[in-house]
């Protein structure tokens, strides 16, 4: 007696179709799992065969065989389990061969047969649709997230009993979802620009930041508002689209983060680690491959308070994503690639105390200050595409009865040079003045004599890298197009520098000429 099912596993961001192949033989009775198959998978013939018998249903003693094909690709998780009991079903005979064809099925057996969640049930149903099937049949508790996919039908089972029922007479369980959508989500309350007194140049940095989708350095002492800033700038950023909505929500699909009253992601993420986070949190990875906080802000913010508090290493980490706006992760089975598409908002005081360099309040030494500026790698600064101070607020400033622009009003702003890049980089593979390759830059970022003279000044004066350059040419870029300006001017390449250098009053290279003798 054979059957086969259909499931899927998730490897990455990838889904692989998995055959769940059942032999049931004349012999000495027992369960074999077979297929390079996970610490999980191969607890599942237990998980089974105690679910079957609470559901009334009795194995007789015979030689069972599962096979999950291919067997080059590593099965993990509980996924695997439902798949399992219906093949059994029917190579019993219990159910129609026919029943399951084009049906593809997933979920965790509890031993009472109650179906369980799984994780990568948007990504997996996604794929689905792709490949022609027509049903995919998911836990009770994965239904609204499947059911985000338009075009096939998701049914959701909460028992074995339940989903042998369907799949025997085609009567449609309470489980059965139609497709959601983005309306029935709460939508998160984030700060508004205009509810946060003075800092003008550090919204202004905010704002530039989120027009080109560049990196971000808030420097400045206590309370001054960097926080405030950074949790603002989502909302200053435009919708997601339905495409970006559905490839960051697979994302939080495979991580385990959606369930049915948080289906669909639908607003900018924002990820705000500790600094006591660990590398596979920051990045991925883990003994069973899932993404970290980096690709769980795809699209979105990554926003790192104390950048020095963060351990040297794991901010290090952080250089291949910058640049290759993905994580890879390799592991003896296989190789894992998730997106690491996000800008990166990062705050920090000048030294331990907060207030270098007024040296009237400030009580930390040279050596404290070189050492905590110390933890911050050159190559991370030269990743942080701009340099903001966000100075002390004044008293006057918070009694001012001067509206500051709201966060609605700045959007509409970044929408317009979101437009001019998408037009200007039609048919390439990046979207922002931020990704542009350092091939392009002469084409889209042409210099007059007058720039070109300017730039040249400030490499030698400054000597900067070859990275700062670039990274100085498309903040110019950015700062061009949100004036509506076709070319570069040497106004724009002025306030780009400006952004580079704004972090030197604070650095302590600089100190050796400030008095501080301590």
């Amino acid at each position: 007696m054979y059957s086969t099912t259909m499931s899927a596993a998730v490897c990455g961001l990838e889904t692989v179709f998995v055959h769940v192949e059942v032999d049931m033989a004349q012999g000495l009775p027992g369960f074999m799992l077979v297929g390079y198959l996970g610490s999980e998978v191969k607890e599942a013939g237990e998980r089974v065969r105690v679910a079957l018998k609470n559901a009334g249903i009795t194995l007789p003693p015979m030689r069972i065989t599962v096979n999950l094909s291919p067997a080059n690709v590593r099965k993990a998780g509980t996924a695997f389990d439902l798949p399992m009991a219906i093949g059994i079903l029917k190579a019993l005979g219990e159910l129609p061969e026919k029943s399951t064809e084009k049906v593809l099925i997933m979920g965790e057996l509890g031993l009472n047969g109650a179906v369980n969640a799984v994780k990568g049930v948007l990504p997996i149903v996604q794929r689905a649709k792709e490949k022609g099937f027509r049903q995919c049949m998911v836990p009770a508790a994965n239904q609204r997230e499947g059911a985000v996919i338009s075009g096939i039908e998701t049914i959701g089972v909460s028992s074995l009993r339940q989903a042998a029922a369907y799949l025997q007479s085609g009567a449609e369980p309470d489980g059965l979802c139609q497709e959601t959508t983005e309306e029935e989500i709460k939508k998160a309350i984030l700060p508004d620009y205009g509810e946060i007194n003075g800092q003008y140049a550090a919204k202004r940095a905010a704002e530039i930041a989120a027009s080109g989708f560049h990196n971000l350095l808030l420097i400045g002492p206590p309370g001054s508002g960097k926080t405030l800033i950074a949790k603002g700038l989502p909302g200053i950023l435009p919708e997601l689209t339905r495409e970006e909505s559905l490839e960051v929500s697979s994302v939080y699909s495979i991580a385990g983060l959606l369930n049915n009253d948080k289906f669909l992601i639908c607003e900018r993420p924002f990820m705000a680690p500790h600094h006591t986070i660990t590398a596979p949190a920051l990045t991925g990875g883990g003994s069973r491959v899932s993404p970290g906080l980096i690709s769980l802000a795809h699209k979105g913010v990554l926003f790192l308070d104390e950048l020095p508090e963060f351990g040297r290493g794991i901010l290090d980490m952080l250089r291949q994503p910058l640049e290759e706006r993905k994580i890879h992760i390799s592991r003896m089975e296989g190789n894992y690639f998730f997106p690491a598409e996000f800008i990166l908002i990062a705050a920090m005081n000048p030294c331990p105390c907060g207030y270098y360099p007024d040296l009237n309040r400030c009580r930390c030494t040279r050596t404290q200050i070189k050492r905590y500026q110390g933890k911050i790698s050159g190559p991370i600064l030269d990743r942080l595409d701009l340099h903001a101070e966000a100075a002390a607020v004044t008293v006057k400033e918070l009694i001012s009865k001067k509206e500051a622009e709201s966060s609605a009003v700045i959007k509409e702003r970044v929408k317009k040079v979101w437009k001019r890049q998408e037009e200007r980089y039609k048919g390439k593979e990046y979207r922002f003045n931020a990704l542009l390759p350092a091939g392009d830059i002469k084409e889209f970022c042409p210099l007059g004599k007058k720039e070109q003279s300017f730039i040249e000044k400030a490499f030698k004066k400054t000597a900067m890298s070859v990275r700062a350059y670039y990274r100085i040419l498309r903040v110019a870029r950015t700062i061009a197009d949100m004036e509506e300006s076709e070319r570069i001017k040497e106004i724009h390449l002025a306030e780009a520098l400006a952004y580079h250098m704004a972090g030197d009053k604070y650095w302590e290279r600089s100190g050796e000429n400030n008095g501080l003798e301590r």
